[in-house]
């Protein structure tokens, strides 16, 4: 299968991290001199529009730093040549982020191909890509990243406001073309075999652009599935797929979204200020999930003078949204609109970079000292109500946080493009260093891309609780394990393998249990299981099988968004290809 056109291959990003040091990170408290901390040098984005024809290969890669990317289980491979986000030869020893040297044999992170949207050269297998819905805070990491070099200060700009909507009734458009709720007119349960879930109801996509269109989130309540897809919202109830309340338009297409609801279920979604190539992904409108009323709007105003509104990313902590432009990050009130503090540049030059949150904690990652000998990454947890600096942790030279697997228990990847080398590091509550992950494994979550911010929460398949981080292996698109790896001491304590000939990936932890998706083959539908997380005996039991009849169908969500809640697995598409020929799912439920 091909992917839509214009967009990246997304994929996991490779083996285990480098062999943990002695000592740690070091007390929270300022950079030192010595190497310093993380931070990458400038890297200006790729071109916007790329070419129609497939790229030249890129140079050769360096010896000893793996091998032309294989199809993963997350899209398209890269152009040839470029090193895999899975395999590896023999790493040599390099120093790690925090000063010892890692044991051969550890891998690196993802290259990325020449520019985002590459064409796929080869075949591809498996457009189903896993972005678990409400899964506890999963993400793994990319290159890219645009960071500021000069001194900001308020320089008169505006303040972001928030006002309340002029209309707080949604606007009515048509719905995606419907399966009617229950109504099953494409008859997909025919022929259903023995054991087989069914297909409870499915919605069609809107249309989109030739050049395609984001279709980001999904969101589950109680009563109703939420889905975003290129300029609408639309809401369809978990039971039987019929609209729960009229879809709300916007003006310009729909660039960012909360990943996560707020606890009374609601949502900000921001969107573009035009279509010309100046636009801005500047206005900002809440979402009741509930009733699909529009509340408070605003506008996101620029920085200083590298402080762009260009592209946003928005996150939930609480009732606090954060949102965050290239340098600087503005908090309100999720339910008012309020606003509640801006976070900008702090110290000597230290920029904050992105945010990731969860319930209770809010991560800042700032940039520091960008260009100069003491450029490095600045770790900070902040009071999500009022913005507050409760501890600070500084990165070494070299090293940039580029995504978090987890935020409560904060679990971070690294990484250090000079080197080809990667790490995961966790944390205790109070910031300090607790362990470094040592499993000379290959890991494969999905990631997505992040060109102009780090997008710290844009991976997903990876689950952690209290004790234990799940990460899924990767054996290029057939059966792969989870591994359960301690976070205490980095040690891996137990393996499940898939089921089936297919990868597995983690979605959530419920009732002791953790809950995976397989994913369909070409005849076979994909399975919900369920892995004991305590005991002797780590077999999957299954919980749900997908038809047969669906399985391809299943197979094409691109970037596919997954959530398995009360009994019911659902799959949206991340990305309408905005094909003409074909008219593509935009969301599926199935159950028993």
């Amino acid at each position: 299968m091909t992917q839509p056109p214009n967009q990246p291959p997304h994929g996991g990003f490779g083996a285990p991290q480098d062999q943990p040091p002695q000592g740690g990170f070091g007390p929270p408290s300022a950079p030192q001199n010595p190497p310093g901390a993380p931070g990458v040098p400038p890297t200006p984005p790729p071109p916007a529009q790329p070419p129609a024809a497939p790229p030249q290969p890129p140079a050769a890669p360096q010896p000893g730093y793996g091998y032309p990317q294989q199809p993963g289980p997350y899209g398209a491979p890269a152009a040839p040549g470029t090193p895999g986000p899975y395999g590896y030869p023999q790493q040599p020893q390099q120093p790690g982020p925090y000063g010892a040297a890692p044991q051969p044999g550890y891998g690196y992170p993802q290259q990325q191909p020449p520019y985002p949207g590459a064409p796929a050269t080869g075949p591809a297998k498996k457009r189903t890509a896993l972005i678990i819905g409400a899964a506890v805070a999963a993400l793994l990491v990319i290159g890219g990243t645009v960071y500021a070099v000069t001194s900001g200060g308020d320089g008169g700009k505006k303040k972001p406001v928030a006002q309340q909507s002029d209309d707080p009734k949604h606007s009515a458009s048509a719905s995606p073309s419907a399966a009617g709720g229950g109504d099953d007119p494409e008859n997909l349960n025919a022929g259903r075999k023995a054991g087989e879930a069914k297909v409870l109801w499915y919605q069609s996509a809107p249309d989109a652009p030739g050049s395609g269109a984001d279709a980001p989130g999904m969101w589950v309540t109680g009563k109703a599935v939420v889905k975003a897809a290129y300029k609408q919202v639309f809401a369809y109830g978990v039971g039987d797929g019929k609209p729960a309340w009229a879809p709300i338009t916007f003006p310009q297409k729909i660039c960012a979204v909360t990943s996560q609801k707020s606890a009374d279920d609601k949502v900000v979604v921001a969107y573009m200020n035009g279509t010309s190539n100046s636009a801005k992904c500047n206005q900002l409108q809440q979402i009741d999930l509930a009733t699909g009323q529009k509340g408070w709007s605003g506008q996101v105003a620029d920085g200083g003078l590298f402080d762009s509104a260009l592209t946003v990313e928005l996150t939930v902590s609480g009732k606090t949204l954060m949102v965050a432009r290239s340098e600087s990050g503005t908090a309100y009130d999720i339910d008012s609109g309020k606003k509640l503090y801006d976070k900008q540049k702090y110290g000597s030059a230290c920029f904050p970079a992105a945010y990731a949150g969860s319930a209770s904690r809010l991560i800042q990652v700032a940039s520091c000292g960008a260009g100069g000998n003491n450029e490095h990454d600045e770790i900070q947890e902040l009071d999500p109500a009022t913005g507050k600096v409760k501890w600070t942790q500084a990165v070494k030279k070299g090293w940039q946080v580029s995504r978090t697997f987890s935020v409560d228990p904060l679990v971070v990847y690294l990484t250090n493009q000079d080197k080809k080398a990667w790490n995961i590091s966790t944390f205790t509550q109070d910031g300090k260093f607790r362990s470094q992950v040592k499993v000379d494994e290959k890991f494969a979550p999905g990631c997505g891309w992040a060109i102009l911010e780090r997008d710290l929460q844009g991976c997903q398949g990876v689950v952690a609780d209290a004790g234990t981080l799940y990460l899924p292996t990767d054996t290029t698109g057939s059966a792969n394990e989870i591994v359960a790896i301690s976070l205490a001491d980095g040690k891996a304590k137990w393996r499940a393998k898939s089921p089936a000939d297919e990868p597995m990936y983690p979605m959530k932890e419920e009732g002791g249990k953790l809950i995976a998706y397989v994913q369909p083959s070409y005849d076979t539908g994909g399975q919900v299981v369920s892995i004991p997380v305590t005991g002797s005996s780590h077999a999957t039991t299954k919980l749900l099988q997908n038809p047969s009849g669906t399985a391809q169908i299943e197979d094409t969500f691109f970037e596919g968004v997954v959530d398995w809640e009360d009994g019911r697995f659902f799959i949206s598409s991340g990305r309408l290809s905005g094909n003409d020929q074909t008219k593509e799912k935009l969301i599926m439920a199935f159950g028993n």
